[in-house]
Order: C-alpha cells, then structure tokens, then sequence
C-alpha cells in the first residue's frame, strides 16, 4: 500500500516539473538564454559562471537553471524508488515511474542542442514541448498511485469519452501553437541572438486564439454532456476545473496580447499552459476507473490423486 511519503515525493516530482517550466521561461524572460555560450561546460575551459561585463548576471540565471535540472532529476529517481519499493509490486506503475528519470536525461541532452543551436525556436519549442509531456506523465503517476490494477472500466457514455480524448487533442494542438507565437515574437531568450521563425507574430498569435475558442467550446460541450448524462460528480467537476483554467488562460492570454507581451504576463501564461496539462490529464483519467485486483492466491500442495477421484 502506498505510504504518505510515496504520495509526497510524487507531489514533489509533479510540482518539480512545472517549477522548471517556470524557470526556464525567467531565463527565456530575462534574455539570459545564452548566458551560458555552450554546453555541458557554461563557458569553454569551466563549469560555473563567471562575472563578464558582456553578460552581466545572465550567466547566473542560466547557470541556476542548469542547477535545478539536478533537482529535478533527484526528485524523479525519488519517485522511481518510492514506486519500486510499493507492496504488492506494480510493474505498470513502476514503467510509469521512470518517465520522468528519462525525460529529465531527455531534457538535458536537448538543453545542450538549444544552446549549440544558438536557441533556435525549434529546439526551444522542443524543450517546452517535452516538459508538458512530462507534466502529464507525473500527474497520471500521482493519481494512479491512489487506483488498482485492474483493466478500466468506462464511467461515461463512449461519445463523452471521445469528446474527451478531442478535447486532449486540442490541447496539444493549443500548446504547439503556443511555442510557434513564442518562435516568432521577442522573446527569443538571448538579446544578441533573436532567433526567430520567420512567421508573422499577429497571424500566429490569432490561429493560436481560434484554436483556443475550439477548445473552450469543447469543454462546455463536454461538461453540459457530462451533467445531461449522469456522469460521476467527480467527472463533472474535473470537466468544470478544465474550463475554469482554460477561461483564465484565455483571459492572460488575451491581455498580454493587448500589453505588447509584458514579460510578467508572459510567465502567467506558461504557468496556465502547465495547470491545463494538469487538469486535462486528470479530466482523461476521471472518466474511468481501475478496480483493485487481489494478488493470485497460494497454489495448494498437490492432493494425492486418489482423494481427487
């Protein structure tokens, strides 16, 4: 059974993810993308910063985030080790558990790519790309941790569950569009070297905001289903904290349009983007439900075959 502990250094796992979401986007803010001019070492001949009137504290902030890559990859061993150690063995958990220890390794070799490429939008999307994933592998490890191992039992009308996996589908399309509006506007990341995608911010930026309209309406579709079929109370509920986050996301997305991307408003947003991965994962797994499943019970010695006839 799992223990409050394994429960916490899940948590920790999950928040750690979205934490170096959020500080990547200060280094990407900060212009300090490039403080570090290559990679592993932060300049060629040392690991660790060093103060240059050229680069001023940029190196720190970049030579910080690297640091808490570290972090993060201790706390995904953490939860590898607090899902070994469960009894009765889960060896689905247990594969679900080293997501994060790879992606982390994952995230490290395509930070150094980033920095060879002089932070070209492609690889920098990738890294963002990849931490959503990541968000979502660590949100389905910490609820899974409180269901059995059962095969899943459907909880809602097979249509619901469609409209359920479009709406995940949305989402992923919202969040790629996203990286393409970033690619192609100011925020780069390096001030010297404002690596850009070649497409025109205000046509990206509304094809980003059409596609974010589907998916609010895919959501009110899906929670008025929810609610005129019976569905579970949690099911609703879930289906209802997707739409707040998305209606709130909108609304930052909306303003840091109308205030020319101020940078505060900016770190919202990727904020919203890794609470919408959250409460769309949990929406998926809501819907259905995994019964406990008893271990096999002890095979008997065997019975003399003449008490058998």
């Amino acid at each position: 059974m799992p223990t409050p502990w394994t429960r916490r250094i899940l948590l920790a796992n999950l928040v750690a993810q979205v934490g170096i979401v959020l500080t990547g986007g200060l280094v990407r803010l900060t212009e300090s993308g490039l403080g570090c001019s290559t990679w592993p070492e932060c300049e060629p001949g040392t690991y660790t910063p060093t103060l240059q009137p050229e680069t001023g504290l940029h190196a720190y902030v970049e030579f910080g985030n690297r640091l808490l890559t570290f972090a993060v990859g201790v706390l995904a061993i953490a939860a590898l080790v607090a899902v070994w150690r469960l009894r009765p063995r889960r060896r689905g958990l247990r594969l679900l558990a080293a997501t994060p220890l790879l992606g982390v390794v994952a995230q490290v070799l395509l930070g150094g790519v980033t920095v060879l490429t002089d932070l070209h939008p492609v690889p920098v999307a990738g890294h963002f790309l990849l931490s959503m994933v990541l968000v979502a592998a660590s949100t389905v490890l910490l609820l899974r941790l409180s269901e059995g191992d059962g095969p899943p039992r459907a909880l809602v009308h097979p249509v619901i569950r469609r409209m359920a996996a479009g709406l995940a589908a949305v989402t992923a399309g919202v969040l790629v569009l996203g990286t393409a509006v970033t690619g192609a506007g100011p925020h780069s990341g390096d001030a010297d070297s404002p690596a850009r995608l070649g497409l025109d911010p205000r046509t990206v930026s509304w094809l980003h905001a059409d596609l974010v309209l589907l998916l609010l309406g895919l959501t009110v579709g899906l929670v008025v289903a929810l609610r005129v079929t019976g569905a579970p109370a949690r099911a609703v509920r879930l289906a209802q904290l997707v739409l707040g986050v998305i209606l709130v996301q909108g609304a930052v997305g909306y303003a840091q349009y109308a205030l020319d991307l101020a940078r505060p408003l900016v770190w919202a947003h990727m904020l919203g983007a890794c609470l919408l991965v959250v409460a769309v994962t949990a929406l998926q797994l809501g819907l259905r439900e995994r019964a406990g499943v008893l271990p096999p019970a002890p095979r008997s010695p065997a019975t003399p075959e003449v008490a058998r006839v």
